[in-house]
């Protein structure tokens, strides 16, 4: 699998596990965006379960993809405010508009090896 000499695996909307050959083909090498605060609200409808919970913030996680749902070492988050009147396409568009801006600058963070794991964290370097 890595004669292509795949640098780094971006992962957004995928909505399945992959599996644990794929994963140890890639490791750290996998990333995926996420629209909640991680370790909050993993799997399918986070922003209902946001608004659900009642949370005062949500927001985005990027993270290393392991074997796990959505339980990987976190490489980037934003949070948006919940709105008292929030729906959920109306959450779920100002995270959008996160995901997009942090997504870029994890991927350049990971290429650039300018990071770190330790433990569960990801610790940026210079």
């Amino acid at each position: 699998m890595n004669e292509c000499k795949v640098d780094l695996v971006c992962l957004a909307g995928y909505m399945r596990l992959l599996s644990p050959y794929f994963v140890t083909a890639f490791p750290q090498r996998i990333l995926n965006i996420h629209p909640s605060l991680l370790p909050s609200f993993p799997g399918l409808e986070s922003q209902r379960q946001a608004l659900e919970y009642g949370v005062k913030f949500a927001g985005c996680t990027v993270h290393f993809v392991d074997e796990n749902l959505d339980a990987g070492p976190i490489v980037l988050q934003a949070a948006v405010p919940v709105k008292d009147d929030d729906t959920e396409a109306a959450l779920s568009e100002r995270i959008l508009h996160e995901e997009h801006r942090i997504y870029s600058e994890a991927v350049r963070i990971v290429l650039e090896g300018k990071f770190k794991i330790a433990g569960r964290r990801v610790l940026r370097t210079n």
